[in-house]
């Protein structure tokens, strides 16, 4: 029973540190000239950590928060692209207001100790995109 109380405690704490994390990555986002549109807006396809726009692009963003910068980093998986690409899409359907706009997927990856770094265009297996 203990073990399961600390698991419990241990989820808790993840949960909030997720909650603190996106609110970080938005205002991140928003000093950088986007509207966040919606948190962890939920799709058939997954959810969505951050829902912004700056223009007639439309960022799909993922917060990752590790240990270290270089594992933040590299922890979204393609699997993971593939379903935020779809969950993008899908609330582009559903929102006509947004219809014209550009998709991309972003991630915001922060670590203890570091600035947050925001990669915009981030490609299917995490990289390629860029920093800001």
């Amino acid at each position: 029973m203990a073990k399961r109380g600390w698991r419990v405690a241990l989820g808790a704490l993840s949960h909030r540190l997720g909650h603190r994390s996106e609110w970080i990555a938005a205002a991140l986002l928003m000093s950088r000239g986007y509207q966040v549109l919606g948190f962890r807006l939920k799709t058939r396809a997954g959810e969505i950590d951050i829902l912004a726009r700056r223009g007639r692009t439309l960022a799909v963003v993922e917060v990752k928060r590790r240990a270290t910068m270089d594992l933040a980093l590299a922890a979204l998986s393609a699997k993971q692209y593939d379903r935020l690409l779809a969950a993008g899409r899908a609330v582009l359907r559903q929102r006509p207001s947004l219809a014209g706009h550009l998709l991309r997927i972003d991630m915001v990856a922060l670590a203890p100790g570091r600035l947050p770094r925001h990669r915009r265009g981030i490609g299917r297996s995490g990289g390629s995109g860029r920093d800001t």
